[in-house]
């Protein structure tokens, strides 16, 4: 990707990662209303351009939606899944205020973050077997290397109990 434009730096992964608001899962919408011009909506025009893409990439399931030049004071509306919207007044605040005010209010907990993360990778761990909603692999006949299960492929014999039980009778006789 070329490097080119008003900071380059925007639509990098690192950048995008970096982002810390991760929204609950009850946010479905958010919209952000903003003026291009105006000393008061400053803020909000650096969250647009700054914080926007990382929280997109943050929380893929969210709409965002922009309304630029519609009313007097920047102001972010979210929609929650109950129907519930909750406003926020941006007006003479910078992009980091507002990051961490949305955070707190609509943001999950860096507990609920950490936790998430390791049921995701307990359930992705190789070395667990279950149902394939739980689990990477549903049997160990699934993992290259290991003997393939006997109900797609036979066995060989000697690999089989009745083989074996014929064969200590046939010794003891």
């Amino acid at each position: 990707m070329p490097m080119k434009g008003r900071f380059p730096i925007r639509p990098t992964l690192q950048y995008l990662s970096q982002g810390s608001v991760v929204f609950k899962d009850t946010v479905k919408v958010m919209t952000v209303n903003y003026n291009t011009s105006g000393e008061l909506g400053e803020g909000a025009r650096r969250f647009v351009f700054f914080n926007i893409p990382q929280i997109q990439y943050k929380n893929p399931w969210v709409q965002i939606m922009m309304f630029k030049n519609m009313t007097p004071t920047p102001f972010l509306r979210f929609y929650l899944d109950s129907g519930e919207q909750v406003l926020v007044d941006v007006e003479a605040k910078s992009n980091k205020e507002i990051m961490e005010h949305i955070r707190k209010i609509l943001g999950k907990t860096e507990e609920t973050l950490r936790q998430e993360e390791l049921e995701k990778q307990q359930r992705f761990h190789p070395a667990n077997f279950g149902p394939p909603k739980y689990c990477l692999r549903e049997c160990i006949y699934q993992v290259e290397g290991q003997v393939p299960c006997p109900s797609l492929v036979p066995l060989p014999k000697e690999m089989t109990g009745k083989y074996k039980a014929s064969l200590r009778a046939s010794a003891q006789d």
